[in-house]
């Protein structure tokens, strides 16, 4: 897939599509309201920005042995959160709008903290296997025309044509969903032989790395007393990274779809804990109505 049109030029399309519809659902108010609850922003960025990725580095060294692998976890850690923790959030009855607040600011900082915890990566699990040269300028410009410039082209068209953005949005969702199915089926296919042993090596350390950081989003939400419905946004910001764009990465600038494995298993299992936790969410609400 490295070499192929698919990941040269369908995949950073794609990405960019479903990155202008996450643009469409965003404000410039949603930047502005870390201003109203820095709190909860504060401890929503400490755990995404640095938790996430210290924990990402810990369970590769400790679980991985594979250093593709061990990268691509690492890899998918630095990742900011996507609409899919936005949508995993809303229906959690969690507090949107801090969850939104949270998906826009990381997706605009990573496109700095990404090159160089993916640069650490390189030089801890480096090998022959596994470029050493990280290509810093080609990631950043990567970045930002995958995330920033589509994040802005959707805000703006929000702006300017907001019943537009509203009747899109949802249909880039979907189309985002339909193809990250798509995404995993192919690159578990290109694994091949090793895809076994690879999934025996990754499958429980993303599955881990999901369920530990959504435990420490909410160990410290409940930490600093933030209210019920922020607690829910903070585990799930904190515990659902954006796969899409930790795939599009090993793809297309570190050229190793051995590296994009870990992110694939990721997305499966998201989805397993997300709406567990959702279930779990719901289940609440109605006791606690009934109480």
């Amino acid at each position: 897939m490295t070499n192929s049109i698919f990941s040269q030029l369908v995949l950073p399309l794609s990405l960019f599509i479903i990155m202008f519809g996450m643009g469409l659902s965003l404000q410039r108010q949603d930047f502005a309201r870390v201003v109203k609850f820095p709190k909860a922003v504060t401890i929503g960025l400490l755990g995404q920005m640095v938790l996430l990725p210290a924990m990402g580095f810990l369970i590769a060294a400790l679980f991985v042995g594979t250093p593709a692998l061990a990268v691509g976890l690492v890899l998918l850690a630095a990742c900011p959160g996507g609409t899919t923790s936005n949508l995993i959030s809303y229906h959690a009855r969690g507090d949107l709008a801090l969850s939104v607040t949270l998906t826009a600011i990381t997706s605009v900082l990573t496109i700095i903290t990404i090159p160089i915890v993916v640069g650490l990566a390189l030089a801890v699990f480096k090998n022959t296997n596994v470029p050493i040269e990280l290509p810093i300028t080609r990631m950043v410009l990567t970045l930002f025309v995958i995330t920033l410039l589509p994040i802005s082209l959707g805000m703006l068209v929000r702006g300017l044509r907001t019943q537009l953005a509203q009747r899109l949005e949802p249909k880039i969702s979907a189309f985002g969903a339909i193809f990250l199915g798509l995404l995993i089926i192919i690159i578990l296919y290109e694994q091949g032989d090793s895809l076994l042993g690879q999934l025996v090596s990754a499958g429980p350390s993303t599955l881990l790395l999901n369920v530990v950081m959504m435990a420490i989003g909410f160990l410290l939400a409940v930490w600093f007393n933030l209210n019920d419905r922020q607690r829910a946004s903070i585990t799930v910001e904190v515990g659902v990274q954006n796969s899409t764009l930790a795939i599009l990465i090993a793809s297309t600038v570190l050229n190793d779809g051995t590296i994009a494995l870990p992110a694939a298993m990721y997305s499966l299992a998201m989805y397993l804990t997300g709406g567990s936790f959702i279930i779990w969410r719901r289940w609440q609400g109605k006791r606690a109505v009934a109480l």
